[in-house]
C-alpha cells in the first residue's frame, strides 16, 4: 500500500509542476485531464501526509522514553503523544485503505434520474411527485442544478414518470445507491377513509452518457483501392482513385469515388467510418444504459423494496442496512445526507472486507 501511495505522492507533485506549465495552460483539454487527476489524488496525498506525520510523532516519542531520564512531568506528555499518534496511525492507515478503493468510473458524472409510480395508482403518482421534490431540494442544497427532461403528469398533480437532470460535482457518487423500490405507507390523499395503503415508486439513476470519442487504431484498417466505375470521363478509366475501407473490428465497409484524388477519396471515407462507428458505440451504449435501467428498477412490486417511507410513525427505513431515522419531514425536504452516508459506508465496508 505505501508504495502506491509513494507513487502518487510523486505524481502529486510532478503535477503541480505541469499544471503551472504554460504550454499545459493553453491546451484545455490536457490542462482539463490533469486538473482530474490531481482532485483526484489530492485527498489521497493529504491523508497520507497525515499518516506519516503521525508516524514521525510517534517515533519521536519513543526514541524520548527509549532514552530516558525523562522527569515525571514530561514523561507523562510524551506517553499522551505516543498515545496519540499510535490512535492517529491507525486511523490514518484505515482512512487510506478506503481511499485507495478501486473508484467508479462514473462517480463524477452527472446523473438522470428517472421516477415512476409502481404499484398504487394515483397514490403513488402522487409520491413520484414527491420523491421528485425531494431530490430537487437535496440538489438544492448541494449547489447542483436540476432540469426536468420528461414528465407525464395525472390530473391530481401526481407524475406518472418524470426524468430529469441533476448536473453537479459527484452527482452520481452521491445518489447512485437511490436506485430501486421506494415504498410509502400512508393515508392516500386520494381517500377519505382513513386507512392506511402501501404503495410503491420506482427510481432509476443514469450516469449521464458522454460524448463517446472514436479512436481507430490504423492496424484495424484493411485499405483497397481501385478503378472509379461509371461516367467519368478518361481520367475514371486511368487512375485508381477509389477506396474502399473495412474497419475489421466491426465489419464496417466504406467506399468513395467522388474525387479525382485518391486523398480526398480516403478522407472522405474516414470521415463516414468514424461516423458509423461513433453511431454502433451510442448504440450499443444507449442498449447498456436501458438494460441497467431494467436491472435498477425492476417490477415496482413491493417486495422489491430498498426504502420505506411510513408516514404515521414519522420513520424512515433503508433496508439494505437495516438503517431507520424518525426523521420523514426532515428526509422528503432534502435532509439525504444521513442516509447517503451509511450506505456510502456500508459499501466501502463491503469493498473491504472482499480485499481482505
Amino acid at each position: 500500500m505505501f508504495d502506491r501511495l509513494r507513487s502518487a505522492e510523486e505524481r502529486f507533485e510532478q503535477l503541480n509542476e505541469l499544471l503551472m506549465d504554460p504550454a499545459v495552460v493553453t491546451d484545455q483539454n490536457r490542462y482539463r485531464d490533469l486538473m482530474k487527476e490531481h482532485k483526484q489524488l489530492t485527498p489521497i496525498v493529504e491523508k497520507y501526509r497525515e499518516h506519516m506525520a503521525a508516524r514521525q510523532e510517534r517515533d519521536e516519542a519513543k526514541a524520548m522514553l527509549d532514552e530516558g531520564g525523562l522527569d515525571k512531568d514530561f514523561k507523562e506528555i510524551v506517553l499522551e503523544q505516543l498515545d496519540e499518534s499510535g490512535k492517529k496511525l491507525e486511523q490514518t492507515a484505515e482512512e487510506l485503505r478506503i481511499l485507495l478503493l478501486p473508484q467508479d468510473p462514473n462517480d463524477d458524472k452527472n446523473v438522470i434520474i428517472e421516477i415512476r409510480g409502481g404499484a398504487g395508482g394515483d397514490e403513488a403518482a402522487l409520491f413520484a411527485n414527491t420523491l421528485y421534490r425531494m431530490y430537487s431540494m437535496y440538489a438544492e442544497q448541494k449547489g447542483w442544478k436540476s432540469e426536468i427532461m420528461y414528465a407525464s403528469e395525472t390530473e391530481l398533480g401526481g407524475f406518472k414518470e418524470i426524468s430529469f437532470a441533476i448536473n453537479g460535482d459527484g452527482a452520481y457518487s452521491r445518489l447512485k445507491f437511490e436506485s430501486g423500490v421506494h415504498r410509502v405507507q400512508r393515508v392516500p390523499e386520494t381517500e377519505a377513509a382513513g386507512r392506511i395503503h402501501t404503495s410503491t415508486v420506482t427510481v432509476a439513476v443514469l450516469p449521464e452518457a458522454e460524448e463517446v470519442d472514436v479512436d481507430i487504431n490504423p492496424a484495424d484498417l484493411q485499405i483497397d483501392t481501385y478503378r472509379s466505375g461509371g461516367a467519368g470521363g478518361q481520367h475514371v478509366n486511368k487512375t485508381e482513385s477509389a477506396i474502399r475501407i473495412t474497419h475489421l473490428p466491426t465489419g464496417i465497409v466504406v467506399e468513395c469515388q467522388d474525387e479525382r484524388s485518391q486523398y480526398k477519396n480516403k478522407d472522405k471515407a474516414m470521415k463516414v467510418l468514424r461516423s458509423r462507428i461513433l453511431e454502433g458505440e451510442m448504440r450499443r451504449q444507449q442498449e447498456e444504459i436501458a438494460a441497467e435501467r431494467r436491472s435498477q428498477v425492476g417490477t415496482g412490486d413491493r417486495s422489491e423494496r430498498i426504502r420505506t417511507y411510513n408516514y404515521p410513525q414519522g420513520r424512515v427505513t433503508d433496508h439494505r442496512i437495516g438503517l431507520t431515522l424518525y426523521k420523514l419531514e426532515a428526509i422528503l425536504n432534502g435532509a439525504l445526507d444521513e442516509i447517503i452516508d451509511a450506505l456510502i459506508t456500508a459499501d466501502q465496508a463491503e469493498k473491504l472486507k472482499a480485499q481482505d
